[in-house]
């Protein structure tokens, strides 16, 4: 997959791996703690970052190969898909999806790994912005120390 460069002056194209796991709820936290303890996921000015869906519903058919016997009937889990951004360092790489497997519950984890571009924004150009949160009223997901 060839991805397009992007350049330009506002702001700047990094490659890297997005990483897409689906999990159940109740244990996407340890998925993320397992990760952040390999990469900071740092996402510019900020570290930890992460993308959480709300629940939808997974599905599955144990065919019996594996560790769980064969199932005649599709089973239905409600699960999130956790996504966040690592870059393109097979080493790296490699360690984070080693933690992953290291703390998710199913025998056979679903995770995706795609290549892509971030961007990440150029200081500076964004102060006067009206549409940025520091010149507006503060909303509810503005965190009290960024007030």
């Amino acid at each position: 997959m060839t991805l397009t460069k992007l350049n330009n002056d506002r702001f700047l194209p990094e490659r890297g791996l997005r990483i897409m796991v689906q999990v159940p709820n109740s244990h996407a936290q340890r998925i993320v703690d397992a990760v952040l303890a390999e990469d900071t996921l740092k996402y510019g000015d900020y570290d930890s970052v992460t993308y959480r869906t709300t629940p939808g519903t997974q599905q599955f058919r144990s065919l019996g190969s594996g560790r769980n016997a064969a199932t005649e009937k599709v089973f239905e889990v409600p699960c999130v898909e956790l996504s966040f951004f690592i870059s393109d360092d097979e080493v790296n790489a490699v360690q984070v999806l080693k933690a992953i497997y290291a703390s998710h519950p199913y025998e056979e984890p679903v995770v995706f790994v795609e290549p892509c571009l971030r961007t990440l924004h150029i200081r500076g150009l964004d102060e006067d912005n009206p549409s940025r949160f520091w010149n507006s009223d503060a909303e509810d997901w503005v965190p009290e120390e960024h007030r």
